[in-house]
């Protein structure tokens, strides 16, 4: 294999290793600021996400560590963060609960089962390159999914904030027993609670780079302190276990790992869909690629690995990658950096640990997905097209109604339904002139357009096959029947039509049929040479002449013109 060859599949294979080993003095400042303030934010973020996925709080700090070195391997966003994050967590708990009761050995295997068939589903999809599939998801149906995720994160965790027993496990449900229950909520945890609420939305916003999560658990960690709140009641994250996570074999049954498959596959495509996505948005914005069948990889070869060291399902954090990039991050350094902290907290500080509370953590569960609900890019949407809106809506309630795992398939499905109806019902356009305006133009579009008399130039905006081929000629005919001068040629513009199948092509060969007993000459203009190939091919060009097919407009109606001036 030559040096050039050998580069080549090593950048492939391990881009982020190669990043590093390029690695710039000028960056390292950036990455060590940014490493460390990250790690401040996640240590409270991820153990809360560890009580979000129902495994102890300090797994979600275990969580952490091997995604974070294969990551910065495999991985080919510098600035990624990688770890536990909100959706991934709340999916876990939804696929696992019914399998084992919470905190027991069971339960901890299980997670790290399901973290190992994600790893396996992800690496099976790198080999098949399947990366593409991400673009199944539209945004609409984003923003619809990551609201149905962020209602049902509240509703997960609306009865720790005031230690009231929540039995429903549907979101209207639990929604309804908390407003029912509110009398028996424990009054210290609810006062706590309520006040980390407010410290988070009063100060994230005027300080947004600062690690407010952190700084609002150590303050409610010195109050469960000072005033022995722990003693009245406040519930506590515990004795944490010394030392950091040990390899193990998950041990389950086959039923069990059959259960988990299903949910793996699912929670896989919305792991997938945010990492990738929040790799794409920071590539943008400072004008680096990225590799979206590469995300596989290092998404698969983190979860397995993770899985293996007792840890659960991870994805990307978009939050900690905003705090990252805001701070200068340039290199996967940073994560590193922010791992060797979280080291030194579990081998040093597990006694400050102890001491957080649980309705804290439950309180940044919660502002966290506030952040998930984008109010703002409803509004947007309902602005721009109340089809997409609606879309958005539909993925909401749909997630809410019929639990996250079916919303997954669901979303998708909006996705390609939505997609397949703009195919089958397209825009379409009626070309006429326009007074002081060169060019043709949509006569909708513009007051005092017109058609040139006897000529119907027709578009429709859409790849021809069986889908829209009865919709096209119904609106083709719809068309003639429209103008008010007898329509003498037809001349259909194929310039958005780059590809027909078969049953497009017999519905053109209808359409002309049927125009020709009018007495309507049958035309196409600017047919692209792949178009014409399959138009051959099919034989639909057999039966008609050379010179009714024109290479523009202009010909086309340059032609009608000539043969108007000759009489025929």
């Amino acid at each position: 294999m030559t040096k050039a060859k050998t580069r080549n599949s090593f950048s492939i294979q391990l881009p982020g290793l190669r990043k590093l080993l390029s690695y710039r003095r000028t960056w390292l400042r950036g990455d060590i600021l940014a490493g460390l303030t990250v790690a401040a934010y996640l240590i409270p973020q991820c153990m809360a996400y560890g009580e979000l996925a129902g495994v102890e709080p300090v797994a979600g700090l275990w969580a952490i560590l091997p995604p974070m070195i294969i990551y910065a391997i495999f991985g080919s966003s510098p600035q990624l963060s990688i770890g536990p994050e909100s959706s991934t967590a709340v999916m876990t708990a939804v696929a696992i609960a019914p399998l084992a009761a919470a905190r027991s050995d069971t339960y901890v295997s299980l997670a790290a089962l399901l973290a190992i068939i994600m790893g396996l589903v992800y690496i099976v999809a790198y080999v098949a390159r399947l990366g593409f599939l991400a673009d199944l998801l539209s945004k609409p149906v984003l923003i619809g999914y990551m609201a149905g995720i962020a209602l049902i994160m509240i509703g997960g965790q609306i009865g720790k904030i005031g230690k009231i027993e929540i039995e429903a496990d549907a979101f209207f449900g639990q929604i309804s027993e908390f407003v029912s229950k509110l009398q028996l909520a424990h009054t210290p945890t609810l006062i706590l609670s309520i006040a980390v609420l407010v410290f988070l939305f009063a100060l994230q916003r005027p300080f947004p780079n600062a690690p407010i999560p952190l700084i609002a658990v150590l303050l409610s960690t010195a109050a469960v302190a000072i005033f022995n709140l722990d003693n009245r009641g406040v519930a506590v994250v515990g004795e944490i276990p010394a030392g950091l996570p040990q390899f193990a074999i998950p041990q389950v049954s086959v039923q069990d790992l059959s259960s988990l498959v299903a949910s793996a596959v699912g929670i896989s495509i919305v792991g997938y869909s945010d990492n990738v996505l929040t790799a794409r948005a920071f590539a943008n914005r400072n004008n680096y690629k990225i590799d979206a069948n590469q995300e596989l990889l290092a998404l698969g070869v983190a979860n397995f690995g993770n899985g293996l060291m007792q840890g659960f399902p991870i994805s990307s954090s978009g939050s900690r990658t905003v705090i990252g990039d805001s701070l200068g991050s340039k290199s996967q350094l940073f994560s590193l950096v922010a791992m060797v902290a979280v080291i030194i907290v579990l081998l040093f500080l597990r006694p400050v640990l102890a001491l957080f509370p649980n309705a804290a953590l439950g309180a940044i569960v919660i502002y966290a997905a506030t952040k998930l609900i984008e109010v703002s890019e409803f509004i947007r949407l309902y602005r721009f097209r109340r089809s997409e809106f609606i879309l958005a809506i539909a993925t909401t309630i749909a997630v809410l109604a019929t639990g996250i795992l079916v919303g997954v398939g669901i979303a998708v499905s909006l996705s390609v339904i939505e997609l397949f109806y703009r195919v089958a019902r397209p825009h379409d356009a009626v070309l006429g002139t326009v007074p002081d305006l060169p060019g043709l133009h949509d006569i909708d579009d513009w007051e005092g357009a017109t058609t040139i008399p006897g000529l119907l130039i027709y578009r429709y905006d859409a790849p021809l096959c069986f889908a829209n081929a009865e919709n096209f000629k119904q609106r083709s005919l719809e068309a003639i029947q429209a103008e008010t001068t007898p329509v003498e040629w037809l001349v259909l513009n194929m310039e958005a039509n780059v590809e027909i199948d078969i049953t497009a092509i017999d519905m053109l060969a209808e359409l002309k049929a049927e125009v020709t007993a009018k007495n309507i000459i049958f035309a196409m203009t600017r047919v692209k040479q792949d178009l014409y190939l399959e138009l051959k091919k099919a034989e639909f060009l057999k039966n008609m002449t050379a010179e009714h097919i024109y290479p523009t407009l202009h010909t086309a109606i340059a032609a009608f013109e000539q043969r108007q001036g000759s009489g025929n």
